[in-house]
Order: C-alpha cells, then sequence, then structure tokens
C-alpha cells in the first residue's frame, strides 16, 4: 500500500527536518528494510519512529507489547522507553522476517529487552500472562477489534493502547470501502464508543489511534 499523509509531502519533510534524528541503527535499519524487503513502507520510519519513542519515554512502560514487528524499527523506538528492568514482547506472523529483526535486535543496546515471538498473536498473547502498560499494534487490519478484545480487560488503568494505519490509505473517507477499511472505520466506531478507554486519532502519516484504559 502506497504511504498516505493527510498533510502534504512539503509539510512531512518540512516536519521530518525539524524532528530529532534516528540512531545509526534505525538509518541502517530503513536502508536495509527498503533494499530487501517486499513492502518497505511498512517500515515506521523517522516521524512515526521518534513519536513512538517520545511516547515511550514518557510513559516509561516496565511491560511492552507489539504486535506486527515486521524488521524491528518500531519496537526497537519503544524499547528507548523502557524502564531499566523493563521487557518488551514482540510478535511476527512472518517466519521469514524472524532473522532479520533479531538481527537489529542482537545490535541494539535492548537485545537482552527485547524478546521476539513468531506465530498468532491471538494464540500467543494468552501465553505470555503479563499485564502491559503499553500495546502497539500494527499487524492484520481485520484482527484489530479481536486484538482489543482481547487485551482490555488485561490492561491496567492507565495503561496506553496504540493502533497504526487507521486511516487506511485515507479509504476510511470514502462511500465505497473495501474490506480492511471497512474494518478499520468499524474498529474506531468501537474503539470511540468503549467507556473504558478515552481516545484520539492523530493523522500521522497513516492514523495512529491512542487510546488510555481509564
Amino acid at each position: 500500500m502506497d504511504e498516505f499523509n493527510s498533510v502534504s509531502s512539503e509539510m512531512s519533510d518540512y516536519a521530518e527536518q525539524h524532528t530529532t534524528e534516528p540512531t545509526k541503527l534505525l538509518k541502517k535499519l530503513e536502508r536495509d528494510t527498503y533494499l530487501k524487503q517486499i513492502n518497505p513502507r511498512m517500515v515506521a520510519g523517522h516521524l512515526q519512529g521518534q513519536l513512538l519513542r517520545t511516547l515511550s519515554l514518557m510513559i516509561r512502560p516496565s511491560r511492552i507489547l507489539e504486535i506486527g514487528t515486521f524488521t524491528g524499527y518500531s519496537a526497537i523506538c519503544l524499547a528507548e522507553g523502557l524502564t531499566p528492568c523493563g521487557q518488551l514482547h514482540t510478535i511476527e506472523i512472518d517466519e521469514e522476517l524472524r532473522s532479520t529483526a533479531q538481527s537489529f535486535f542482537d545490535q541494539s543496546q535492548y537485545k537482552d529487552q527485547i524478546h521476539l515471538h513468531i506465530g498468532n498473536a491471538i494464540e500467543i498473547i494468552p501465553t505470555l500472562d503479563e499485564s502491559f502498560d503499553l500495546v502497539f499494534i500494527d499487524a492484520k487490519k481485520q484482527l484489530y477489534a479481536d486484538y482489543f478484545d482481547l487485551l482490555i480487560d488485561n490492561v491496567k488503568s492507565g495503561s496506553y493502547i496504540l493502533t497504526d494505519n487507521v486511516l487506511w490509505n485515507g479509504k476510511v473517507l470514502e462511500e465505497k470501502m473495501d474490506k480492511d477499511a471497512k474494518n478499520l472505520d468499524l474498529f474506531n466506531k468501537k474503539v470511540h464508543q468503549d467507556k473504558r478507554v478515552e481516545n484520539i486519532l492523530l493523522p500521522v502519516r497513516d492514523g495512529i489511534l491512542i487510546m488510555r484504559k481509564l
């Protein structure tokens, strides 16, 4: 899917020019992703990565869950906010991405704090036996509601759940939405109506929905 931005490319460029530079490792990871992956635009990248890092540093979570690892960029950004003994669990369904993601985790200072799981998140999450302070969902769009239902009663008050791609290339605004856009539109409405959370949808890149458990 082509990258969607709710602002002009010039404004996006200006925002990136005035955003803290990513680390050398993250730059290397992004270059590697664009050289070797079929859908490199799935990588979080500079602006979104810094947003995730900043949110994590503000929250200072001891336990993070990420659903959808891809090549590991967002996991490394999120790990920067972990408490000294904090742990991050990231789940990726594609076995072929294991070696790439793990190699970059091993090069980071958080190699002992990031735990990569390969498989179906719906099956893996119940086995983790953790209460998460911060969750980032960037996986199968048709399963967002299922991930939310699985997690919402198992995160404590004050915890945050972030979901990516909730604008789906702007298609959630179309009269005739495709299947994924319909699922995401229903998910956005479901969250907005759920009295267990408060939420804000940020039009950053392809849209990030931020929820706080009440």
